[in-house]
Order: C-alpha cells, then sequence, then structure tokens
C-alpha cells in the first residue's frame, strides 16, 4: 500500500494496523488502514450523538477518523479513535464510557472482536 501521509505518527499507526491485520487474521485493522491513510478532505468526522445513537451499552466503537463533541452520549461506550475534541473525551468520559487511541484498542484487543466501527 502506497502511503500519501506524512506525518509519521500516522504512518507508523497504518503500518501497525496493516501488520496486526495480517497477524491476527484480522480484516478489522486492514479496513482501519485504509480508512486512515485516505485523503484529509475523505476523513471521517463523528459526533458523539452519533455514537450514542448506534452503540449499546458496554460494546466497543471504533472510529477511523475524529470524534467531536456535538450533541449528547448517554451511552457507557470505549471509544477508540484518531483523534477526540476536548468536548466529546468530556462527554463520553462523563457517561461513564472511556477513550481510546487506536493503538490502545489494537494493544488490548488484538484480533479486534466484537468491535463495531461507526464512520
Amino acid at each position: 500500500m502506497k502511503l500519501s501521509k506524512t506525518n509519521p505518527n500516522t504512518v507508523n499507526l497504518i503500518k501497525s494496523l496493516t501488520k496486526q491485520a495480517s497477524a491476527e487474521n484480522a480484516p478489522i485493522w486492514k479496513a482501519v488502514a485504509n480508512d486512515i491513510s485516505r485523503a484529509n478532505r475523505k476523513n471521517k468526522e463523528v459526533n458523539v450523538y452519533h455514537i450514542d445513537k448506534y452503540a449499546n451499552d458496554d460494546e466497543t466503537i471504533l472510529v477511523p477518523g475524529k470524534v467531536l463533541g456535538e450533541g449528547s452520549i448517554t451511552t457507557k461506550v470505549t471509544v477508540a479513535a484518531f483523534k477526540f475534541s476536548q468536548e466529546a473525551e468530556r462527554k463520553i468520559t462523563a457517561a461513564g464510557g472511556k477513550c481510546l487511541k487506536i493503538d490502545e484498542l489494537m494493544a488490548e484487543n488484538p484480533k479486534g472482536s466484537n468491535v463495531k466501527i461507526i464512520k
């Protein structure tokens, strides 16, 4: 896969995701790597109300983009994302949830099982 990204942290994350997908036979990480490697103008932004609408309590949600703080969230979920706005992070933790970076989720759940992608 040819990378158009120049940020070394982003490039390393994409490489780690691709490597993990192969090592664990976990296609979820390959899909996330493809989403992150897209052009910046195509990156996804998801508001917390969207997560609240599609997630159930105690689920793990992965957003291959940025989570924004628009709306409210009452669902207690673990959210892994490329980036979080301060407001989104505050609202998720106030609802009893947890915020992780994608590489942290990958370390906790190498196979990516029971993870729902929202984009």
